[in-house]
This record gives structure tokens, sequence and C-alpha cells, in this order.
């Protein structure tokens, strides 16, 4: 069996590793845009290329005889590379491009949960325009967040009083996103601990994961500018410490019902992982925003956890015959930290050399954005290398990943108070 993983991230290499311990025995291909050495030395074959291109992805694909990808990043979900692929008959784990949209278009996923009453949006509305932008300020008491409507790399929603000041300084990012040439919602500002839940689909079935809490911001504290994620951490029952079972069960009935919508809407199904973004407020679950794919840093976790084999969940996925039963995970806590390059997000080290020093454990190490050249691992300027510790209580699997990303040398920062604090 030929699988490809479109995509050189942290994430991916997950995926890589997780479907390399399958009793199938795969062959893994890999088409990414460097060469992250994690993956490579799992990989048959690595091609460099722009994983946006469609029409490349497809023809290495036809090329290498794979039967099927797995689609790690959102980028080339929006470009369309699962249409492509279906085009000569590769099936993908991932949403086409239309499907997708819950991703890469805020404004879409709002309308969705409105159009077939999903009751989980905070108050909002679209603006295309400053036109009517203040007053709308004012209506929410001067409490909101603003989104742009399309992709910024997790660094596309800043809220008030946390990013901007005052309404000033919303309007200047405002009219950052339009020069874009992207929409935005302004949305009621919330309030409660945040944690995501993200869902294996077949495009009528859903398999959930365990719930995960993620690390947004770049300094200790939870203070700091936005990043896509320091780190993040899950708990031996699979829930987190402020959720109840009530809470998880809401999410994940927001994300079944969400799938739903979407094959009523375009009367095909949604194949591959819906990531809710959620918060627990005053008036119950909230949902913040859909992820398309796997989270990284969160999908790391999870995948760490699965027991079940990984090659079939992806072809009961494909063939739309997933259930619960078949997904499995262990009762064990996980801690991930991620090293981000000094300067991260706005003005990150580049080109930089990492390494890790003796003794450490492989297996307890992610790369992300490490590109090989001539035997020597390079920052590529996004987050560079995860450390995960896995055991039966958090506090153990905190020390773990703790130990292991101290082990890690180079112009590199990572956040101690990661797993201690939530």
């Amino acid at each position: 069996m030929n699988i490809l993983i479109v995509g050189s991230g942290g994430r991916e290499h997950a995926i890589a590793r997780t479907l390399a311990v399958s009793q199938k025995e795969p062959r893994i291909f890999c088409f990414g845009k460097w060469k992250n050495p994690g993956i490579s030395e799992l990989a048959s074959d690595y091609a460099l290329g722009e994983p946006t291109e469609a029409l490349a992805v497809a023809e290495y694909a036809k090329k290498q005889s794979i039967d099927f990808a797995v689609i790690g990043p959102e980028a080339p979900l929006a470009s369309g590379v699962v249409d492509e692929l279906a085009k000569s008959d590769i099936p993908a784990v991932g949403p086409e491009k239309e499907l997708a949209a819950v991703e890469t278009s805020k404004s879409f996923c709002r309308q969705l949960l409105a159009e077939y009453n999903i009751e989980a949006s905070p108050k909002h509305k679209y603006f295309s325009s400053l036109e009517g932008l203040e007053e709308y300020f004012n209506e929410l008491k001067g409490s909101y967040a603003i989104k742009a409507d399309g992709l910024m790399g997790g660094k596309g929603v800043k809220l008030s009083g946390d990013h901007l000041k005052d309404d000033e300084e919303a309007l200047e990012w405002a009219k950052e996103i339009l020069k874009k040439e992207m929409g935005f919602l302004v949305e009621e500002k919330l309030s409660g601990p945040e944690f995501s839940l993200m869902s294996f689909s077949d495009g009528e079935n859903s398999a959930h994961m365990p719930a995960v809490q993620d690390y947004k911001r770049l300094l200790e504290g939870d203070q700091g500018p936005q990043t896509g994620g320091m780190g993040s951490y899950s708990m031996p029952d699979h829930k987190l410490p402020f959720l109840t079972d009530k809470d998880i069960a809401r999410a994940q009935e927001i994300n079944q019902k969400t799938i739903t919508a979407l094959r009523s809407k375009f009367k095909k199904g949604y194949k591959g992982i819906l990531y809710g973004g959620f918060m627990k407020t005053k008036e119950g679950v909230r949902l913040l925003e859909y992820n398309a794919r796997l989270g990284d840093p969160e999908g790391i976790n999870a995948l760490a956890l699965l027991e079940s084999d990984f090659v079939d969940i992806c072809q009961a996925i494909i063939k739309g015959t997933l259930s619960q039963e078949q997904v499995v995970f262990k009762n064990k806590a996980t801690v991930l930290k991620y090293a981000v390059p000094e300067g991260h997000p706005e003005n990150p080290v580049k080109d930089a050399v990492i390494n890790l020093s003796e003794p450490y454990d492989k297996s307890k190490f992610y790369l992300a954005g490490v590109d090989e050249k001539e035997g020597k691992w390079y920052c590529t300027g996004s987050r560079a290398i995860a450390s995960l510790g896995v055991a039966d209580s958090i506090e153990e699997a905190e020390k773990i990943a703790e130990e292991e990303i101290q082990k890690v040398k180079g112009p590199l920062y990572h956040r101690s108070d990661i797993g201690k604090v939530w």
C-alpha cells in the first residue's frame, strides 16, 4: 500500500509516524515544501514542491501509484488538492475545496451554522468595508473579536483589550485585512477557557478524539502575541480539568451536526478531520472556529494516544464505514512543548543551525520547521521542534516534555509553563 502525506511540518511528522506503525506496513511518500528529516527517514520517496500546487501533487501521486493521500495543512485543502486527486481516482483523507470552506471562510462557517440551526455561534456580523463598523463596536459595548475571512496562518484573529487597546487600533486592523482583499467578521468577545475537540468524519459518521487544550500566546502566563500554538496537553480521562461529560458531549454534538449540515448543503460527504475550537462560557459551549484538518500541535497529542490502526481509520473514512468503536485511544496524559525560533512569530530567526544534545529519545520529538541540508538541521522560521511527554499523570508527562525540550540547542525559545497552568 502506498500512502502520500501532503505537507512537511510537525503534524505531518506525527501522521507519518502513526502510519509507519500500522500492521498494514504501508510505503510512505511525502510531498512537502522542505525536507523534514523526521519524515524523510520514514518515507520511501520525498518530493520537494509547493503543496498548494494541486496539479503537481496529483501528478506525483499518479507517478508513485498512491492508494490514498492524507492532507496535513489547510492551504492545500483551500487550493483544491483533494479535488485534483479525485480526478485521478485517488481518494484523500481531507475535504474537497468547497467543504473546506468551514475553515477557509469564517463567514461561510457562521452562515452554515445559522442555516442549519446549530446554536453554537456568538453574536456576529460580516463586513466587507468599514461602513457601520464603529456602530457595531458600540453595540457590542467595546468587547469584540475581529476575524479575517480567510487563511492567515493562525494570526487572523485579534481581540479588543488583548491585542487591540481601543477602537482606533481595531479600525487599523480592519483596514489591514481589507488591504489583503478579504472581508472580516466582528464577533462578540466570549469569556471562558478554550479547548479543541477533533473528530474523524467519513461524511456521515464521526469518531471523536480526546479533548486537548492549546496555548496560543508566545510567552509564559499567556502573555505576548498570538502564535499558531506553543504547545498543548490532554488528560488521561480524555477530558480537561474544567470540562464536564456534558461539555464534551455538546462539543461532539456540534461537530456531528456540522458534518450532517455539510452533507445536506453540498450533497456529498466531508471526509477527513473536523477540528472544533471551542470555548466553555457561562451560557454553555460555543464554537470559536473550525479547522478542516488535524490541529498542530493538538493532532500530535491525539495521534500519540491512538491504539487503533491509523490506516484502518483512513480507509474507513474513505469508504464511509467509520464508527467510534473502531477508534480507541490510550488513557494517558500528554504534554507537548514547541521550541520556536527567537523573534517568532513576527521576525523569526531563519537558517540557524539547531541540534539535539545527547542522550535524547528520538521518539519523543516531532520535527516541524526544520529543513535538512547536507546532514545539518536548519530553522525555516516557523515553529521548529516539539517534545512530547506521555505518562499516567499530567505532572509526569509535563516533566518528560520539559526535560526533553531542554536538549534542543539553537536560537530557540519554549514555554516551560505548558501543562502546568490551565
